[in-house]
């Protein structure tokens, strides 16, 4: 099991802890779900209930499987971020779905706490621990005017294919430069 230190990280403007997920704030994925839909304009948000879709159900659906991961950051006691990761091939697949042994990233994080670096520390986590579980590589799509694209080359990952509104990337896990947080 990947130890994960107490205080990872530290910004000037938020203290953070990342950790493990328990199994009863699983259902906060939902809500980590419809964060993760990028809407680029903040006036014009899409409907909640848009998470109900069963290309969208399937990022969060009985979560908790052998493939499922996920990390979630804390500021003050209150879960403000989550990272997770899962195999989605089956009938209906993830949008960065590129095979059925890699791991699709999906994350968000709050409003409030975006660009305080807690993003990046929760994507480096992450890539550790599928590094440490033996997972080869791992799977995003990212809409192409998303501000998140540059955070996710950053971390590692690389455009595999472009498509009509996003683009595929993929990160090798077996590059060392990964497990430097």
């Amino acid at each position: 099991m990947l130890a994960i230190d107490p205080k990872i990280g530290k910004d000037m403007m938020k203290d953070y802890n990342i950790r493990i997920i328990k199994p009863t704030e699983i259902p906060l994925l939902a809500d980590f779900l419809y964060e993760a839909i990028f809407q680029p304009d903040e006036q014009k948000r899409l409907p909640r209930d848009v998470i109900e879709q069963p290309e969208l159900q399937v990022y969060i659906e009985n979560f908790g499987e052998t493939d499922d991961h996920c990390l979630v950051a804390e500021c003050d006691d209150k879960i403000v971020g989550a990272v997770w990761t899962r195999i989605i091939a089956g009938k209906v697949r993830g949008f960065g779905n590129v095979d059925d042994k890699t791991p699709e990233f999906a994350i968000s994080l709050y409003p409030e706490y975006r660009n305080s670096g807690i993003g990046t520390a929760l994507m480096k986590r992450m890539l550790q621990h599928l590094t440490a579980k033996g997972y080869r590589q791992a799977s995003l799509a990212v809409q192409k005017d998303n501000y998140a694209l540059s955070m996710y080359q950053a971390v590692g990952f690389g455009v595999i294919d472009e498509l009509d509104q996003e683009y595929l990337m993929i990160c090798q896990l077996e590059d060392e430069s990964i497990l430097k947080v």
